[in-house]
């Protein structure tokens, strides 16, 4: 029902993107097919309004916002994408502007008495009733417990789960249908890239999701200086609101303000990119969600970042993977490069890896010739993505919020320190991660947690062996049975750390 629902507004949504001129732009992108192309220029041709010829990823973020918060959030997702939409779109969307009118505070009260069973007035010594912050999904109040505390008390908005729901089914529907009409463009994984969108948004319309994201960053980043992460009030948090401390400070690009506050603005940029290295490639869990109105300077000079309904994980080859190309980047490695990405298995076997690095080199070099602070890492991996298409380079939906975010932690270091690049300063700890990701001690370390796992697994293997008189002798001896699996795991071991070094 949802799916048909959504079809209907395909008629007006049509119409608002070819009145921001936004279908010209996308009928000379080149994965589409020609014929897809020639009917989005004859729409553009019929409907486009005088505005229509401004810059793309601007006449696009003005459409979205006319169709409604989750378009809003699917153009901010989208921004990943630059082998879809092109760079310059793609790089217009990162700016999108999550914001629209509140709801009225007589909902909020209600929301918040309901969810809570208790009134207003005895949860909070002050509520403010007007919010701080209204955005699609959400709305943020400031209020007191009545402990004294003051807190940032977080509203999902009304009827919200039913909107998402019904315009993700027009997604799910359009992207089967490109790629039943246009078979080559499954090589951009339209239907997973929307499946990964509303799972993110499923996430992100429970309030308890968020507190649990945010408590694992807290736990993750306890002991790391220069950053700290909010305290939230679980006792008063449920589905639909979130309770956390409430932030006094300066937002990370209100650099006058910063530099009148006498923080330095070296040492706020050094914090940030190596705050940013730690989420990413030691722990594998990361803010995705990194726009500056998220980060905060508290006046002890600490980086508070808030709002944890977006978050990032990596598994540990793609946290490889990543570190090895930043590497290979900044060093201009381009055979390396393409090496990775074939040892991925992104490209085919058929692509001549010299014509693939020398094309990378083509496209890059440019981008890394520029003045040091000027350099864009993401633009480079952007460029990668372009000429995907070319070489068959299958997209990786697991990196999109990560190239999303670098592009925001991007934006920030630069609005801070013009002259500062993010990923020089993050190099050294990248070259002394990958380094020990490949030593001895990390892999035979992984060996004995292969081995862990192997006999954890053996009772239950032996258990399911069918007709073995093994089984037998376990349920007759559980000591024997004991015994034999200790004498295998040993000599198992043994072999294996034979092995071991013997290859290292």
């Amino acid at each position: 029902m949802s799916y048909i629902l959504a079809m209907f507004r395909i008629p007006y949504i049509g119409f608002v993107l070819g009145r921001a001129g936004v279908l010209g732009h996308i009928s000379r992108l080149a994965p589409l097919p020609f014929w897809q192309k020639g009917f989005f220029s004859l729409i553009d041709f019929m409907i486009a309004g005088r505005n229509s010829r401004r810059n793309a990823g601007e006449t696009l973020c003005i459409a979205l916002q006319k169709l409604g918060p989750v378009f809003i959030k699917f153009g901010q997702a989208l921004s990943t994408r630059a082998d879809l939409l092109g760079p310059d779109i793609a790089r217009g969307l990162v700016l999108l502007q999550d914001s629209l009118p509140a709801f009225s505070s007589q909902l909020a009260r209600e929301t918040i008495e309901k969810e809570t069973g208790k009134k207003l007035e005895e949860i909070f010594a002050f509520f403010d009733e007007h919010p701080v912050a209204a955005a699609s999904v959400a709305q943020v109040h400031k209020a007191q417990l009545i402990d004294g505390r003051n807190v940032a008390v977080k509203i999902l908005r009304p009827n919200i789960r039913k909107r998402m729901a019904t315009d993700i089914a027009l997604f799910s529907a359009l992207a089967k249908i490109m790629e039943f009409l246009a078979p080559k463009l499954k090589r951009l994984r339209l239907v997973i890239a929307v499946e990964q969108f509303k799972q993110l948004s499923e996430l992100e319309l429970d309030m308890r999701m968020e507190a649990a994201a945010g408590g694992k960053l807290r736990d993750n980043l306890r002991t790391d200086e220069g950053i700290k992460i909010p305290w939230i009030e679980n006792s008063l948090t449920s589905k639909n609101i979130l309770v956390s401390e409430w932030i006094s400070g300066l937002r990370i690009d209100d650099v006058n303000g910063l530099i009148a506050a006498g923080h330095k603005i070296e040492d706020i940029t050094n914090k940030a990119a190596t705050s940013f290295f730690n989420q990413v490639f030691r722990d594998g869990y990361f803010h995705a969600d990194m726009h500056p109105g998220n980060i905060f300077v508290s006046s002890d000079g600490m980086l508070v970042p808030i709002d944890f309904g977006i978050m990032g994980s990596l598994k540990p080859e793609d946290k490889f993977f990543l570190g090895s190309l930043l590497i290979s980047l900044l060093e201009r490695d381009y055979d390396n490069v393409a090496k990775l990405h074939f040892d991925a298995g992104m490209v085919p076997e058929t692509v001549s890896l010299a014509l693939f690095s020398q094309s990378l080199r083509a496209l890059v070099d440019p981008i890394m010739d520029k003045p040091i602070g000027e350099i864009e890492l993401s633009e480079a991996l952007g460029q990668i993505l372009q000429i995907s298409a070319r070489f068959d380079i299958f997209v990786q939906p697991q990196f999109n919020l990560l190239q999303k975010t670098m592009v925001m932690a991007e934006g920030v270091a630069r609005s801070l320190n013009p002259k500062a690049n993010m990923w020089h300063l993050a190099k050294p700890l990248a070259s002394e991660w990958v380094q020990a990701q490949t030593g001895l001690t990390f892999r035979f370390r992984r060996i004995l947690t292969d081995l862990e796992r192997v006999f954890t697994a053996l009772p239950d293997i032996i258990e399911k062996y069918d007709g073995s008189k093994m089984k037998k002798e376990i349920e007759k001896n559980k000591v024997k049975t004991f015994i034999f699996i200790s004498n295998l795991g040993w000599f198992v071991t043994g072999i294996l750390i034979s092995i071991a070094f013997f290859v290292f």
